[in-house]
Protein backbone atom coordinates (compact mmCIF):
# COMPACT_ATOMS: atom_id res chain seq x y z
CA UNK A 1 0.00 0.00 0.00
CA UNK A 2 1.43 3.37 -1.05
CA UNK A 3 0.76 6.86 0.29
CA UNK A 4 0.20 9.26 -2.59
CA UNK A 5 0.03 13.05 -2.36
CA UNK A 6 -1.93 15.09 -4.90
CA UNK A 7 -1.03 18.77 -5.09
CA UNK A 8 -3.28 20.89 -7.25
CA UNK A 9 -3.43 24.42 -8.55
CA UNK A 10 -6.64 25.58 -10.18
CA UNK A 11 -9.02 28.48 -10.43
CA UNK A 12 -12.61 27.24 -10.55
CA UNK A 13 -12.36 23.92 -8.68
CA UNK A 14 -12.16 21.38 -11.47
CA UNK A 15 -8.51 20.45 -10.86
CA UNK A 16 -9.49 19.71 -7.26
CA UNK A 17 -12.40 17.58 -8.50
CA UNK A 18 -10.16 15.58 -10.87
CA UNK A 19 -7.62 15.07 -8.07
CA UNK A 20 -10.42 13.85 -5.80
CA UNK A 21 -11.64 11.32 -8.34
CA UNK A 22 -8.10 9.98 -8.68
CA UNK A 23 -7.72 9.88 -4.89
CA UNK A 24 -10.94 7.88 -4.63
CA UNK A 25 -9.73 5.45 -7.29
CA UNK A 26 -6.43 4.96 -5.48
CA UNK A 27 -8.26 4.30 -2.21
CA UNK A 28 -10.43 1.76 -4.06
CA UNK A 29 -7.19 0.11 -5.22
CA UNK A 30 -5.99 -0.16 -1.60
CA UNK A 31 -3.76 2.90 -1.32
CA UNK A 32 -3.86 5.99 0.85
CA UNK A 33 -4.09 9.31 -0.94
CA UNK A 34 -4.41 12.91 0.12
CA UNK A 35 -5.37 15.97 -1.93
CA UNK A 36 -4.21 19.46 -0.99
CA UNK A 37 -3.57 22.82 -2.61
CA UNK A 38 -0.10 23.17 -4.11
CA UNK A 39 0.73 25.96 -1.65
CA UNK A 40 0.16 23.55 1.27
CA UNK A 41 2.20 20.75 -0.28
CA UNK A 42 5.69 20.85 1.15
CA UNK A 43 4.96 20.58 4.87
CA UNK A 44 5.29 16.77 5.02
CA UNK A 45 5.50 15.79 1.35
CA UNK A 46 8.68 13.79 1.97
CA UNK A 47 6.65 11.26 4.00
CA UNK A 48 4.59 10.25 0.93
CA UNK A 49 5.61 7.47 -1.44
CA UNK A 50 4.59 9.35 -4.61
CA UNK A 51 3.70 12.92 -5.56
CA UNK A 52 1.27 14.04 -8.26
CA UNK A 53 0.86 17.65 -9.36
CA UNK A 54 -2.24 18.79 -11.20
CA UNK A 55 -2.64 22.25 -12.74
CA UNK A 56 -5.19 24.02 -14.86
CA UNK A 57 -4.69 26.32 -17.79
CA UNK A 58 -5.87 29.92 -17.53
CA UNK A 59 -5.24 32.55 -20.17
CA UNK A 60 -3.21 30.05 -22.12
CA UNK A 61 -0.72 29.05 -19.44
CA UNK A 62 -0.13 27.30 -16.16
CA UNK A 63 0.12 29.60 -13.17
CA UNK A 64 3.68 30.78 -12.37
CA UNK A 65 3.21 29.33 -8.86
CA UNK A 66 3.30 25.84 -10.40
CA UNK A 67 6.71 26.46 -11.96
CA UNK A 68 7.99 28.11 -8.78
CA UNK A 69 6.90 25.13 -6.68
CA UNK A 70 8.55 22.68 -9.05
CA UNK A 71 11.79 24.67 -9.09
CA UNK A 72 11.88 24.99 -5.31
CA UNK A 73 11.01 21.34 -4.63
CA UNK A 74 12.65 19.69 -7.61
CA UNK A 75 14.91 17.44 -5.50
CA UNK A 76 11.90 16.11 -3.58
CA UNK A 77 9.95 15.48 -6.79
CA UNK A 78 12.86 13.67 -8.41
CA UNK A 79 13.37 11.51 -5.31
CA UNK A 80 9.85 10.05 -5.51
CA UNK A 81 7.67 8.41 -8.11
CA UNK A 82 5.92 11.42 -9.62
CA UNK A 83 3.34 12.52 -12.14
CA UNK A 84 1.86 15.67 -13.64
CA UNK A 85 -1.52 16.32 -15.21
CA UNK A 86 -2.96 19.38 -16.86
CA UNK A 87 -6.60 20.47 -17.25
CA UNK A 88 -7.61 22.60 -20.22
CA UNK A 89 -10.50 23.21 -22.58
CA UNK A 90 -8.27 22.57 -25.58
CA UNK A 91 -7.88 18.96 -24.35
CA UNK A 92 -11.54 18.44 -25.29
CA UNK A 93 -10.34 18.02 -28.86
CA UNK A 94 -9.27 14.55 -30.06
CA UNK A 95 -5.99 15.75 -31.56
CA UNK A 96 -5.03 17.73 -28.46
CA UNK A 97 -5.88 15.32 -25.66
CA UNK A 98 -2.55 13.54 -25.13
CA UNK A 99 0.65 14.85 -23.55
CA UNK A 100 2.37 14.55 -26.94
CA UNK A 101 -0.28 16.54 -28.84
CA UNK A 102 -1.46 19.05 -26.26
CA UNK A 103 0.18 22.45 -26.84
CA UNK A 104 -0.05 23.45 -23.16
CA UNK A 105 1.70 20.28 -22.01
CA UNK A 106 4.38 20.80 -24.62
CA UNK A 107 4.81 24.40 -23.44
CA UNK A 108 4.99 23.18 -19.83
CA UNK A 109 7.74 20.72 -20.72
CA UNK A 110 9.63 23.44 -22.60
CA UNK A 111 9.49 25.78 -19.59
CA UNK A 112 10.69 23.34 -16.94
CA UNK A 113 13.53 20.88 -16.69
CA UNK A 114 11.43 18.54 -14.50
CA UNK A 115 10.47 15.39 -16.38
CA UNK A 116 7.54 13.75 -14.60
CA UNK A 117 7.46 9.98 -14.89
CA UNK A 118 3.78 10.08 -15.90
CA UNK A 119 1.93 12.78 -17.82
CA UNK A 120 -1.74 13.28 -18.67
CA UNK A 121 -4.04 15.96 -20.03
CA UNK A 122 -7.78 16.12 -19.44
CA UNK A 123 -10.54 18.32 -20.77
CA UNK A 124 -11.95 20.82 -18.32
CA UNK A 125 -15.28 22.52 -17.73
CA UNK A 126 -16.83 25.28 -19.83
CA UNK A 127 -19.24 27.25 -17.64
CA UNK A 128 -19.74 30.73 -19.01
CA UNK A 129 -21.89 31.88 -16.08
CA UNK A 130 -19.08 31.19 -13.65
CA UNK A 131 -16.60 33.48 -15.40
CA UNK A 132 -16.23 37.20 -14.96
CA UNK A 133 -17.11 39.43 -17.94
CA UNK A 134 -13.59 39.55 -19.41
CA UNK A 135 -13.00 35.78 -19.19
CA UNK A 136 -16.53 35.03 -20.43
CA UNK A 137 -16.04 37.00 -23.63
CA UNK A 138 -12.44 35.95 -24.17
CA UNK A 139 -13.32 32.27 -23.83
CA UNK A 140 -16.38 32.69 -26.03
CA UNK A 141 -14.19 34.28 -28.72
CA UNK A 142 -11.73 31.39 -28.47
CA UNK A 143 -14.59 28.88 -28.65
CA UNK A 144 -15.90 30.58 -31.75
CA UNK A 145 -12.45 30.32 -33.38
CA UNK A 146 -12.00 26.68 -32.38
CA UNK A 147 -15.50 25.37 -33.06
CA UNK A 148 -16.55 25.07 -29.43
CA UNK A 149 -19.83 26.00 -27.70
CA UNK A 150 -20.56 29.74 -27.72
CA UNK A 151 -23.98 29.93 -26.03
CA UNK A 152 -23.41 31.93 -22.85
CA UNK A 153 -25.62 29.50 -20.90
CA UNK A 154 -23.33 26.58 -21.73
CA UNK A 155 -22.16 24.52 -18.80
CA UNK A 156 -20.44 21.38 -20.05
CA UNK A 157 -17.79 19.10 -18.62
CA UNK A 158 -15.31 17.71 -21.15
CA UNK A 159 -13.48 15.47 -18.68
CA UNK A 160 -13.08 11.81 -19.71
CA UNK A 161 -13.62 10.27 -16.27
CA UNK A 162 -12.67 6.74 -17.34
CA UNK A 163 -9.31 8.09 -18.53
CA UNK A 164 -8.87 9.93 -15.23
CA UNK A 165 -9.41 6.66 -13.35
CA UNK A 166 -7.02 4.80 -15.69
CA UNK A 167 -4.38 7.45 -15.01
CA UNK A 168 -4.90 6.88 -11.28
CA UNK A 169 -4.26 3.18 -11.92
CA UNK A 170 -1.00 4.06 -13.67
CA UNK A 171 -0.06 6.21 -10.66
CA UNK A 172 -0.78 3.23 -8.38
CA UNK A 173 1.50 1.00 -10.47
CA UNK A 174 4.26 3.62 -10.41
CA UNK A 175 3.96 4.07 -6.64
CA UNK A 176 4.10 0.28 -6.18
CA UNK A 177 7.30 0.10 -8.24
CA UNK A 178 5.62 -1.61 -11.19
CA UNK A 179 5.84 -0.39 -14.76
CA UNK A 180 2.63 1.57 -15.40
CA UNK A 181 0.58 0.28 -18.33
Amino acid sequence: MARILFLYHGVYGHTLKVSGVMRDELVRLGHTAEVRPLVDGPRDAATFDAIVIGASIRHGKHNPAVYAFIEEHRALLDAKPNAFFSISLVARKPRKNTPETNPYMQKFLALTTWRPQLLAVFGGVLDYQRYGPFDRHAIRFIMRLTGGPTDLHTNVEFTPWDEVRRFAGRIAALAEGRVPG
